[in-house]
């Protein structure tokens, strides 16, 4: 556990320039995964080739992202997060300038992975540095900033590569990371403060062999089940490979010295509680972004200007409130605060499945859109800041990575499984009509269907929280009546933490 309070050091002046160079990074790495889906159709175009292979633009980006993120967050704790964040900044700005002089889709893919490599290094350790420079007391707010900057990215990515598109050639979508990429390497030298790790720590390169395999395997199946089928051979293999590796990993993990990903850090329920409801929620919302885009455009008749505008208030809204359900957890605790985003949450859910049909109104739309925003921009800082302040120092950089590959791993699933619900369901509704050319109805059906598994996860990711709550609660009382060495004294805004030895 992250050490806080009157014994814990005063907080280092240079903080907020640590979490501006934090951010710009986030921002850079968000903004990069959003700009270039606007393009992929000039990407077909200018190469000549096919939608199936400019997917690939995308996906080995975020594929490099979510295989790495966790050994690299792991190796942040053994060398240094400093060396490893800024190295990963100069990374993915060397692979933008030479993304934008591929001369071909084969070269534009492999410099994406470049990219990729670059991004997962700022991933990884950027919210443990955010953690490991501010305390309790601010650690809340400074990481709902960085959900802003995230969500800043969301919004602008599509905005700006759609005005760069029609003014000058789609490569400028790359360079335009250059400014913004040699700002954030000098910010991040001159203010990010040098870490000094434990000494004597052992990277585990089986560990991180055998869990590159098992996120291969999974994401790549999920993706490619999605045009080939799920019961395509091909297909099952990756999953069977992908269980086969998660049983190494673990195995693995119980044995060695230094793992990769310490097992214990699930023994602290805050972590995994937080975890758990962090996939759900990028399972539900992820699907959901994936599937609203179709109900606007074909069974409500909008263009794509007003998809984009209608579909920008989920972002907007959870970049507004993050900064301040942050700034609250640290006055009130994170579990009271994360446990009532999830229940908005949860709530803008059901007000989906109630209020978007055929005749949805704009002004419905954007007040559903707004609820679910808040929901997840209430959730998401507190439950970043419980997980990271939950977790021992020298274990950051891992449990920054985890959070990682949660996001990504939940948002990869949830466009797989919502998606397939959808069509599913659309497809049947419609007699046999393929989802993408089915009427108005079938499409209003399926969404109904996809919300309500969305709404299912999310209240699966409440009880959990709630759960972990309860049982932290009891335990604290426990530890406090019995005058346990490790119980924190109560008082206003106090978590009380399981004693651990």
């Amino acid at each position: 556990m992250i050490p806080s309070g009157p014994s814990a050091a005063a907080p280092d002046p240079r903080r907020w320039f640590v979490l501006v160079a934090i951010a710009l990074a986030i921002f850079l790495g968000t903004i990069d995964g959003s700009i270039v889906n606007v393009a992929l159709p000039t990407f077909v175009d200018d190469f000549d080739t096919t939608f199936a292979a400019v997917q690939w633009i995308v996906l080995a980006y975020l594929l490099t992202q979510a295989t790495l993120v966790l050994g690299i967050g792991r190796l942040g704790d053994i060398v240094g997060k400093k060396r490893i964040f800024t190295t990963g900044f100069a990374v993915f700005t060397i692979g933008s300038v030479l993304a934008g002089l591929s001369p071909s889709i084969g070269w534009l893919i492999g410099f994406r992975v470049v990219q990729g490599i670059g991004s997962a290094m700022i991933f990884a350790l950027g919210f443990a540095i955010v953690a490991d420079a501010f305390d309790a007391r601010e650690r809340g707010r400074a990481l709902g900033i960085n959900g802003t900057a995230v969500s800043a990215g969301i919004i602008t990515g599509p905005i700006v590569g759609g005005l760069i598109l029609e003014a000058v050639d789609w490569r400028w979508i790359f360079f335009v990371n250059l400014p913004i990429g040699v700002l954030g390497i000098l910010a991040a030298v001159r203010f990010v403060p040098r870490d000094h790790p434990r000494g004597g720590q052992r990277f585990d390169f089986a560990g991180a062999v055998a869990f590159f395999v098992t996120t291969a395997a999974f994401l790549s199946s999920l993706t490619v089940g999605q045009d080939v089928g799920f019961g395509h051979p091909g297909v099952v293999g990756g999953f069977v490979l992908a269980a086969v590796g998660l049983i190494a990993f673990v195995s693995l993990e119980r044995i060695v010295d230094d793992p990769m990903l310490d097992l214990a850090l699930f023994k602290i329920r805050t972590v995994t509680a937080g975890l758990v409801a962090a996939f759900t929620v990028f399972v539900a919302v992820s699907g959901l972004l994936l599937i609203l885009p179709f109900y606007l455009t074909d069974a409500l008749g909008y263009g794509p200007r007003n998809v984009g505008l209608l579909l920008a208030a989920i972002p907007a809204s959870l970049g507004i409130v993050s900064p301040v359900a942050g700034a609250l957890s640290d006055r009130l605790g994170t579990r009271p605060v994360r446990a009532a985003g999830l229940t908005i949450l949860l709530a803008g859910l059901c007000g989906a499945f109630v209020t978007l049909n055929t005749g949805t109104s704009v002004a419905t739309f954007v007040a559903t859109g707004l609820v679910i925003g808040v929901g997840i921009g209430v959730f998401q800082s507190p439950n970043n800041a419980a997980v990271l302040g939950e977790s021992p120092r020298e274990r950051l950089g891992v449990v920054s990575g985890a959070l990682t590959v949660t996001r990504l791993s939940g948002s990869m699933t949830g466009v797989a499984v919502l998606g397939t619900v959808w069509a599913t369901i659309a497809t049947r509704a419609a007699g046999g009509t393929p989802a993408a050319n089915a009427p108005p109805t079938a499409l209003v059906t399926g969404l109904h269907g996809a919300v309500a598994v969305a709404a299912i996860l999310v209240a699966i990711g409440l009880g959990t929280v709630l759960i972990a709550w309860r049982r932290d609660v009891a335990d604290g009382a426990v530890a406090l009546s019995t005058g346990s060495p490790g119980a924190p004294p109560p008082g206003p805004g106090t978590d009380l933490r399981r004693p651990r030895s």
